[in-house]
């Protein structure tokens, strides 16, 4: 497969989960309920303001984030580039001041044992620190 047909092949893979999945995830995210957090972010050429359903795992007052797509995935980028933007979590809402890249294994350690089992069998590597603003208030969202 060439690079051209494999990058249509994940254009048209993630309009897909756009599509279907994520509706699903967000609501399931913004109620509170099990491990899907919200990432609030704002597109770096668009300016919209966008959500994005993920798997957050807590490191005292921050937050570690496994990048399953790697780091070219849009929220990621328009986070890196805004300097920031709000997680909901649990129901509360976090702002975020920065993104730093986080070492594998204690990555893997954030996410605790049955996940951590499962991203190793899956060779994720690539985990980033979402850190909170030292003014966060954790207001419910």
């Amino acid at each position: 497969m060439t690079a051209g047909r494999r990058g249509r092949v994940a254009r048209a893979y993630f309009r897909v989960l756009n599509a279907t999945l994520n509706p699903v995830t967000v609501r399931l995210a913004r109620s509170g309920f099990g491990p899907l957090a919200l990432i609030r972010h704002t597109g770096r050429r668009s300016g919209r303001t966008y959500e994005t359903p993920i798997v957050l795992a807590r490191d005292g007052r921050d937050f570690v984030a496994e990048l399953t797509y790697g780091p070219g995935v849009d929220w990621y980028r328009n986070v890196v580039a805004a300097g920031g933007c709000v997680v909901v979590h649990g129901g509360t809402e976090h702002r975020i001041a920065g993104v730093e890249p986080y070492p594998a294994q204690a990555g893997l350690a954030a996410f605790g044992r049955p996940a951590a089992l499962l991203l190793r069998l899956l060779r994720r590597r690539e985990f980033r620190l979402l850190r909170t603003a030292a003014t966060d208030a954790e207001t419910p969202g």
